[in-house]
């Protein structure tokens, strides 16, 4: 391995409180927050361009936002949906084609604001199946398509009150005649804008600084200073049995509690941001698991894949709210590649067709996101660690019933996919999964549509059908085991060179 040149001072690991030197592993639903979900929903006036003039809209936005979080942390909305009730002057536009059914795809910009911070996010592909137009001269009532679709996590990092409010909207109107054939033309997008400056958000959230994972860093050369090592028990060699069941309700429990009473105290010492200098590193290590297809009735194997890991990007510990925090990155190699190694997969296609065919899972867009949050004032230090990574799936190779389907160079997912593991353990005795030692991590998977498959032909509505999830539903089940960190500080360490880990069904 690659050891890290601030390394070259020789001295012994040593672990984070928690045991909480983070490590990534490849799949699968995001952090929970500590708080209560809140449904949140908003109706505002819109104007849209027709290109017949100007039409009114009502938008009624809905999604299920968290009460609170803390700065840094992941907020994926849920159940989103954006309704749009159309009056019955604008559909003239498709009536005029003859069109019987109306369907569209709604792109909402969304405004994230805190304090006097603000970013605009994009919420694409959110879906509204056809509804039925009313025929010419029949009454005045007008149609509501409700679109909804999965869209991006947003993250503050800023503490404060933080808004969540809908800006602009574009939609694009698909039409079909009463036997199911497109008009000419078949599609129209329309942009839309709010009809008053009036602010109006769908969901405001009191944002914390970081209460979250891990003790205080290690000086350069031995334990934090005043810090007597023989007052805790000893570091954990390898998870054990033994994980109370219960560790991710009591970890949600403390951390806020711990919260709660802080509103009434002054936090103007906490939490203690440790500069990355004084705890980063590098480290590797190997993970292999299964991958569940619902759909195709079968498992595909996964790995062993090779990970790249900076620990400790990010270390915060609030002795306030007795948490420590950490943020650390992975990225996956395997042949110069950001990737996974390419599996054999063997599925019954429908239930009865016997399909074989070799999957990659590529990573895109920025390193794997690794957070563990460790509650430090109960005596079996409980962690919690969630691993985010974006993938991509790709297909060749693909056989039916032993005939070769050509689908081409790159049939693919139609986009990324967010995939999050979790796991959980505690330290004291040691139990579960802990990053530094690894473990078994668990979660599951929603599958985009596939698209670029076939060559000749379009083959991308059957592949589609066959392995994409259905809707918005993760319906993927994934575990995956880790194996020990080799870490660069101590390559002589008896996890180095890194293992292969046995994968766990």
């Amino acid at each position: 391995m690659t050891v890290d040149a601030r390394a070259a001072v020789r001295r012994p690991l040593h672990l984070a409180v928690g045991g909480a030197l983070v490590v990534a592993t490849a799949l699968i639903p995001s952090a929970e927050s500590v708080a209560a979900d809140q449904t949140s929903e908003v109706t505002l006036p819109y104007t849209c361009q027709f290109p017949s003039g100007t039409e009114k809209a009502d938008v009624a936005v809905k999604a299920v936002l968290p009460v609170s979080a803390r700065t840094g942390e992941e907020i994926r909305p849920g159940d989103v949906s954006v309704e749009v009730a159309l009056e019955r002057s604008a559909l003239t536009q498709f009536t005029a084609l003859e069109a019987a059914t109306l369907s569209a795809v709604a792109e909402l910009t969304v405004r994230n604001t805190v304090g006097a911070h603000t970013a605009d996010a994009s919420w694409q592909q959110l879906e509204a199946p056809a509804v039925t137009l009313p025929p010419e001269g029949e009454g005045e009532d007008g149609v509501v398509l409700a679109a909804t679709g999965d869209v991006p996590t947003v993250a503050f990092g800023t503490p404060g009150r933080a808004t969540i409010a809908p800006a602009a909207l574009s939609l694009t109107f698909a039409s079909f005649t009463q036997d199911g054939t497109a008009t000419s033309p078949p599609q129209l997008t329309v942009a839309c804008e709010p009809a008053d400056d009036e602010q109006r958000p769908l969901a405001r959230i009191t944002v914390r600084d970081s209460a979250g994972p891990t003790a205080p860093a290690p000086g350069p050369d031995g334990p934090v200073p005043g810090e007597d090592p023989a007052e805790k028990p000893g570091e954990p060699s390898r998870p054990a049995p033994g994980l109370d069941p219960d560790a991710h309700r009591k970890i949600e429990d403390l951390t806020e509690a711990r919260l709660e009473a802080l509103d009434d105290e002054d936090p103007g010492s906490c939490p203690i941001e440790i500069p990355p200098e004084w705890v980063m590193t590098t480290a590797e290590t190997y993970a292999a698991g299964y991958a569940n297809a619902v759909k195709l009735d079968g498992a595909a194997a996964l790995g062993p894949a090779f990970m790249k890991v900076v620990l400790n990007k990010r270390y915060i510990n609030d002795s306030c709210a007795s948490t420590v925090d950490v943020t650390s990155e992975v990225e996956f190699a395997y042949e110069g590649k950001r990737q996974l190694p390419p599996t054999k997969a063997t599925f019954l296609s429908y239930g009865f067709m016997p399909t074989t065919a070799t999957m990659v899972l590529e990573q895109v867009g920025p390193p794997a996101l690794v957070q563990t949050h460790t509650v430090t004032n109960t005596p079996t230090y409980p962690e919690e660690s969630t691993v985010t990574a974006q993938l991509s799936m790709r297909l060749y190779d693909v056989k039916v019933n032993g005939v070769p389907l050509d689908v081409g160079p790159d049939c693919r997912t139609e986009r990324p996919f967010e995939q999050v593991l979790k796991g959980y353990g505690q330290s004291y005795p040691p139990a579960g999964y802990l990053v530094a030692y690894g473990g078994s991590l668990t979660g599951y998977a929603h599958i985009p549509p596939f698209k670029g498959c076939g060559v000749g032909e379009d083959l991308d509505p059957l592949f589609t059908s066959a392995i994409s999830s259905v809707g918005k539903k993760a319906d993927n089940y994934t575990k995956m085991t880790q194996a020990p960190l080799c870490v660069a500080t101590n390559p002589d360490g008896p996890d180095c060179p890194p293992k292969v880990p046995k994968p766990e069904r």
